[in-house]
């Protein structure tokens, strides 16, 4: 091991140590003996969201908050509303465009399953993309917006999922 990894091992080995003294706990991590936090992330049952771009938000959210599989029981309800918009820019003397801009916002609601009236947290999460579309065809035009909309359900989906993390750390008998 050449002199430089061994000092990164070492630097990374120290800011653990300090980490570890400052009470840094990790977000995920299973400090009850009932499983924590992740525990809580798999018992929320996300609703359904409206239109292609919801269902793959749906889909994100599911994947990141259902690590081991399906969950086994629901305990919480997760409903989101949810808004993408395209905006033209670069527009050329010509008015033609050169690229679009995506601005996407997701609101959401965790309450307990069977009463939506009574939620426990809420929060909001925001992402913005664009694609480049001088000279496309259609069809790869079409292939690249599917791409971006997947990114943006990915990104807002991590949101969410931290915030639901930090609101069960902070709540963990919720």
């Amino acid at each position: 091991m050449s002199s430089r990894s061994s000092l990164s091992v070492f630097a990374a080995l120290l800011a653990a140590g300090t980490l570890a003294g400052c009470g840094f706990t990790p977000l995920y991590g299973d400090s009850d003996q009932s499983g924590g936090v992740a525990r809580q992330l798999d018992e929320v049952d996300v609703q359904n969201i409206p239109e292609r771009t919801g269902q793959m938000l749906r889909d994100q959210l599911q994947y990141q908050l259902h690590a081991a599989g399906a969950p086994t029981s629901e305990l919480y309800s997760l409903s989101v509303g949810y808004t993408i918009s395209a905006q033209n820019s670069g527009v050329q003397q010509d008015s033609s465009v050169t690229y679009n801009r995506f601005v996407a916002n997701a609101v959401w609601t965790l309450s307990p399953i069977g009463n939506p009236a009574a939620p426990l947290a809420t929060g909001r999460a925001s992402t913005e993309n664009q694609i480049n579309i001088i000279d496309q065809q259609y069809f790869a035009q079409t292939l690249e917006t599917n791409t971006v909309n997947q990114q943006i359900a990915d990104t807002l989906a991590q949101e969410i999922d931290t915030q639901l993390a930090a609101y069960f750390k902070a709540h963990p008998g919720a």
